[in-house]
């Protein structure tokens, strides 16, 4: 059975990425975990140490945490109606990253699906805070859902790759699982800079090809930033979701560090799944 978590703030933008993750699963058993991180909005010394203003204003945030989850659990059971999944709720005075963390431990968690709008909603932002640092610290790939978007099947996604990292089955799994389920086209798009690729990377490129099997098809893109590739393949390709493996060495370090990124048109417009490297 497969185990998802599902961090939410009860916002529109959390709920659409919780209906993509309910209608991408359909058709397989799954639990998903519905997560609410809470801190007290004055969260200072006299809040620890008990101050007479602060007693009881945590229980009160805390039942309003769960009364909320609870809320959202009967209307996806009311609405998605699908006897394969099942719903636990989980409220937790924390961090949302270091509580995802910590879940994705103790449960056993497969993939994390969020919404990817920060809180000003302004266009030019890639990421919120949180989905930046959830990806980041996440030991289990991430599904990011941009805001507003609506499910369609995964049948076209686009899977940037320099062949510099290692592949198997139980690395690419959720991306597998996904392409498999969904009879969908991975399109593999390496951008190289030289004119053949080593022993190495000809080596990762045959396991990602054994690995993938039909549902794989590979491209050579030459000379061009990886931004700009990207962009450039989905004029020509339809893509349905965006996987990529966080390789702190490239593409993916300096996605989230840059703040130029924004400048040169990199706009996540479908899912996007990070795939972390151990």
């Amino acid at each position: 059975m497969t185990r998802i978590l599902l961090p939410t703030d009860f916002s529109d933008n959390s709920f659409k990425a919780i209906s993509y993750g309910l209608s991408l699963f359909k058709e397989e058993p799954c639990t998903f975990y519905l997560l609410n991180t809470y801190m007290p909005p004055v969260y200072h010394t006299e809040y620890l140490l008990g101050s007479p203003g602060q007693i009881g204003l945590g229980d009160m945030i805390r039942e309003e945490s769960k009364n909320n989850l609870n809320e959202l659990k009967e209307k996806l059971e009311a609405e998605f109606k699908n006897p394969l999944h099942t719903f636990i709720t989980h409220s937790a005075f924390n961090m949302l990253t270091e509580e995802v963390s910590h879940m994705t431990e103790a449960e056993k968690i497969d993939l994390v699906i969020m919404g990817t709008q920060g809180a000003t909603g302004a266009e030019e932002i890639l990421f919120g805070t949180n989905t930046v640092h959830t990806i980041r610290k996440s030991k289990c790939p991430v599904l990011a859902i941009p805001q507003g978007y609506d499910y369609k099947p995964p049948k076209s996604i686009l899977f940037p790759t320099d062949y510099e990292v290692s592949y198997s089955e139980k690395k690419v799994s959720a991306l597998l699982q996904i392409a498999k389920k969904q009879d969908a086209t991975v399109h593999v798009m390496h951008v190289f800079t030289q004119l053949e690729l080593d022993s190495v990377q000809i080596s990762n490129q045959n396991t990602l090809k054994g690995i993938l099997g039909k549902n794989g098809i590979f491209h050579e893109v030459e000379n061009d930033e990886i931004i700009t590739a990207i962009n450039k393949f989905q004029e020509h390709t339809t893509v349905d979701m965006l996987v990529m493996i966080q390789n702190k060495h490239t593409f993916m370090e300096r996605l989230f560090i840059e703040p130029t990124i924004k400048k040169i048109g990199f706009h996540v417009k479908v899912p996007f799944m990070v795939i972390p490297q151990p």
